[in-house]
C-alpha cells in the first residue's frame, strides 16, 4: 500500500472478523482483497491469539496505513471459535461477517450477505452447495462430510441454508449476544449459530458462493479433533421450537 492514510470508519455498517493464525505476510494480500471488495463502511478485525503470532507485525504495518484494519490480540484463549466470538465481542458494527485468511472465501459477497442481515435475518450464509455455487478443492473426506451435513439440515431439519458448516457467514451481532457461543475449540461456531437460529425459528438465508482451496500455506482445519463437536450442533438443529433461556443452557455433551 502506499500514499495518504486511509481514516477508521467513524459508524461502520460492517465489521469483518478475519481469525488467522502465522499466516505471515500472506495476510497482506488478503487484506487487499477484503478492503479492495467491500463498499460498505467498515471495519477489518485480524484476531489472533498471540503477540507473537507471525501475522501481527504484517497487521500492525497495514493498520498503519488503513484504520479500517484492526489488529486484535485474542485474549480469551487459543482457538478459531474462541477468536471468533472474541472479534464479535470487539467489533463495533450491528453486522459482523466472519471470514478466513487463507483466500478461500468470496470477499466480494461480503457486501451482499451484511445486506441480507440488515434486511432481518439473523444469519446470512455463503452456501457451496446451493444452486450456483461451488467448492474447488479441499480433502474428499471433508467435502463429502461437509455437503452430506448440509444438505440433510437442509432437507430435515429446514435450517435455512444447504452449507451450515461453512465458517463464511454474517451475523446479526445482537442475536449473537442473545444466544451466545459456547464453542470453544474449532469452526464449529457456524454451525451452532444455524442450529441456535433453527431452534429459536429465527431466519436465516443463504447465497451462492464459489469456494476455492487455499493456493498457499497450510490449512489449520483439525477434522478428528473437531468432528464431535460438528455431531453435536448437527443433532441440536433438530427438535422443537425453544426459548432464548433454553438455547443458552444448551452446552456440549
Amino acid at each position: 500500500m502506499s500514499g495518504p492514510r486511509v481514516p477508521m470508519v467513524e459508524t461502520p455498517r460492517v465489521s469483518v472478523i478475519i481469525t488467522a493464525y502465522n499466516e505471515g505476510e500472506t495476510i497482506v494480500a488478503c487484506l487487499d482483497r477484503v478492503l479492495e471488495a467491500v463498499s460498505l463502511p467498515c471495519e477489518v478485525l485480524v484476531v489472533y491469539d498471540s503477540p507473537d503470532d507471525t501475522t501481527a507485525a504484517y497487521t500492525e504495518k497495514y493498520a498503519a496505513i488503513d484504520a479500517r484494519v484492526v489488529p486484535t490480540v485474542n485474549r480469551s484463549g487459543p482457538g478459531p471459535a474462541r477468536a471468533i466470538r472474541w472479534g464479535i465481542d470487539h467489533a463495533r458494527a450491528d453486522v459482523v461477517v466472519v471470514t478466513m485468511a487463507d483466500g478461500c472465501d468470496d470477499p466480494q459477497q461480503i457486501d451482499q450477505l451484511a445486506r441480507l442481515v440488515e434486511r432481518g435475518v439473523v444469519v446470512a450464509a455463503a452456501s457451496r452447495y446451493a444452486r450456483g455455487g461451488q467448492q474447488v478443492g479441499g480433502p474428499v473426506l471433508k467435502r463429502t462430510l461437509s455437503r452430506l451435513a448440509g444438505l440433510t439440515l437442509h432437507w430435515f431439519a429446514r435450517v435455512g441454508t444447504r452449507d451450515a458448516t461453512n465458517s463464511f457467514k454474517a451475523y446479526d451481532r445482537s442475536f449473537v449476544r442473545e444466544v451466545g457461543i459456547e464453542s470453544v475449540d474449532g469452526f464449529e461456531v457456524g454451525l451452532e449459530l444455524v442450529a441456535k437460529a433453527r431452534r429459536l425459528r429465527r431466519p436465516v438465508a443463504e447465497i451462492p458462493t464459489i469456494w476455492l482451496d487455499r493456493s498457499f500455506g497450510v490449512s489449520n482445519f483439525k477434522l478428528a479433533k473437531w468432528l464431535p463437536k460438528y455431531i453435536h450442533w448437527y443433532r441440536f438443529a433438530y427438535g422443537p421450537k425453544l426459548s432464548p433461556e433454553q438455547i443458552r443452557k444448551a452446552v456440549p455433551s
